[in-house]
This record gives C-alpha cells, structure tokens and sequence, in this order.
C-alpha cells in the first residue's frame, strides 16, 4: 500500500469509521483528481457503495456544487469533499449534514499533506484537542506571547471552544481532514496589543523571511504594517471594513505530523503552534458575521489562560 493509499484509508476508516455497505460519496475536481481517486478506491476496499463525483473547480471558498453534486450529498451516508476550494461554508454541505450524512471537508487537499498528515495518531490528537478546548472553555483570559513580537491579551469568558479532532464517526457530523486543534472565539471587543504573523497568513502563504504586524485595540485591528504580505492582507480587509479586522478566533494545533506549507487547512494544525484570525466568527460562537475569515500562523508562542501556561515557546505542556 502506497503512502497515499494509506493516508486515504485512515481518513475513511478510522476518522469516518466506513463501514461496509454504507453509501460513500467522493467529490473531486480536476486539481484534486489523484487523491479523489485514491479516496474512491479505499472507500470500495472497505466494502462500501462508492461513488466518484468529479466537478469544475469552484472558483472561491464557500461557492455552491452543481444542483446534482449537492443532491447526491443529501442521498449518502459519508461525503468526503476533496475539492480545491472549500464546500465547508456552503449550503450543500449543511444540507447534507442535515440529512444524516457524515462530512469531511478536504479543501485544497494534495497527496504529500494527506499522505503525511494522516499518518499522526488520531485518538493521540483527538484527547489532546478535547483537553486544550476545556481549558479554553473554562478560562476568563488568555494572553500569547511570541519571540516575534506578539503581546495580546483577550476575554475568553462565557464562550465555549471547539475541539477538531478529525473522529467524524457520528450521524451528521462535519470537520476538516488533516484534523488537530482546539479552538474558540474570544470575547468581541476585548483583545488588545500586538499580534505579529510569523508563519503563514490566509490569503498570503508563508512568510518566508518577513512578518506581518498588525496593532489590536478594543478587539479590532487598527493598523497592519509589513511588506508585501501586510500589503495583500489590507487589500483583502479593507473592502469589508471594520468587521473583516476582528479578532475572532484564537486557536491551538495539535497535530504532530501537520508542517506549515502556506495551506491553511494544514498550517492552523501545526503542533506547538498559535493562530489568531480576522472576520468572521458567527459560526463558531461569536458574533461577527462578514464573509472573511483569515487565519495567522504564530511560531514559539507561550498561551497563558488564567495564569496557566499551555504553551511555553513553542512547547506544549498539556499532555
């Protein structure tokens, strides 16, 4: 069995626990086209009704499948979306979720990150994120620190997090696969200090030998200064205005396998790393609704909630 091959088979076996006879739809395109297949091909090996769906690239995150794509999701038990951009955020997706279907979303997915990233140990991580999201869930504030420059602070209190741990085994369960993080939406309004981007940037890549400093008052982001990539990311904010600069959610990765690439599906799971990210945070517990949401890779933190150190420097210290 190839690497790739066996990335596929855990992602269908131990994460969407397939099992024979159960309906499973592959949705493909044509820059996902060899690890749709490869998915399909498990997908039969383990008994399963299988079905390869291959569309035209949706042109942003978030764009609707054909009618017949989102109607076939509704009409199977496991949807793996193995597409280039993302049908997390789509109408298709909660639909079928609504009908029963278990889903895993797989955005910009290549065969390196899943060959790699699905060889981690899964119950490893889904114990680690459920731990890290209790003590978000439980703390009142939370402060990140980074050799980089980072110094922000942020109320925590009465939001609840979300662990991600890629066991999407049940009735009309969603998640990302590569999985690994714990993550929550602070309180609207009260972050403040300094965050400086160090790792990658949604909608920049990696930040190869430059950062992106963004200055943080009563929640919003009040100035980005940098090069190139603090250039691109002011010209994805400013159209939406002030909303598209909330601080709306601060996240912990936990998967040891996971790289930073400059693809964010990988890059926010990272193991011993921070991101914080603007706009949007309704669907997880906050209240800001504008279509953006743009994470920030952040190297060697040290995360303190209430006085307690999660991450020293980079290293975690929650076992």
């Amino acid at each position: 069995m190839s690497s790739l091959e066996f990335g596929a088979r855990v992602a269908l076996e131990v994460c969407l626990g397939v099992k024979k006879g159960e309906k499973v739809l592959v949705v493909a395109d044509e820059g996902t086209r060899t690890v749709g297949r490869s998915l399909w091909e498990q997908a039969i090996s383990l008994g399963a009704e299988a079905m390869l769906l291959e569309m035209l690239p949706r042109s942003v995150n978030g764009e609707e499948p054909p009618a017949a794509v989102a109607e076939a999701m509704k009409q199977v038990d496991v949807v793996v979306a193995a597409t280039t951009k993302s049908l997390s955020h789509t109408r298709a997706r909660r639909e079928a979720n609504r009908c029963g279907a278990r889903v895993a979303s797989l955005p910009g997915i290549t065969g390196e990150m899943l060959s790699r990233t699905m060889t981690a140990d899964y119950q490893k991580i889904s114990d680690l994120s459920a731990r890290i999201a209790d003590l978000l869930s439980r703390g009142n504030e939370a402060r990140i620190v980074t050799p980089a420059g980072t110094d922000l602070t942020m109320s925590l209190q009465g939001r609840a997090a979300h662990p991600d741990t890629g066991m999407l085994q049940g009735k009309g369960m969603f998640g990302n696969l590569p999985a690994g993080e714990a993550y929550i939406a602070p309180v609207e309004g009260t972050a403040n200090g300094t965050l400086v981007i160090d790792g990658a940037m949604a909608g920049v890549g990696m930040l190869k030998g430059e950062i992106i400093r963004i200055t943080v008052q009563d929640g919003y982001t009040v100035g980005i200064q940098g090069g190139q990539g603090a250039k691109v990311l002011e010209d994805l904010l400013k159209p939406l205005g002030k909303e598209a600069g909330n601080i709306a959610e601060l996240g912990v990765g936990t998967n040891d396998k996971a790289i930073i690439t400059g693809n964010v599906l990988e890059d926010e799971k990272v193991l011993g790393t921070v991101h914080v990210a603007l706009g949007n945070s309704i669907s997880f517990g906050g209240t800001v609704d504008v279509p953006i949401h743009l994470d920030g890779i952040l190297l060697k933190p040290t995360l303190i909630v209430d006085g307690q150190e999660i991450l020293k420097e980079g290293k975690m210290l929650i076992s």
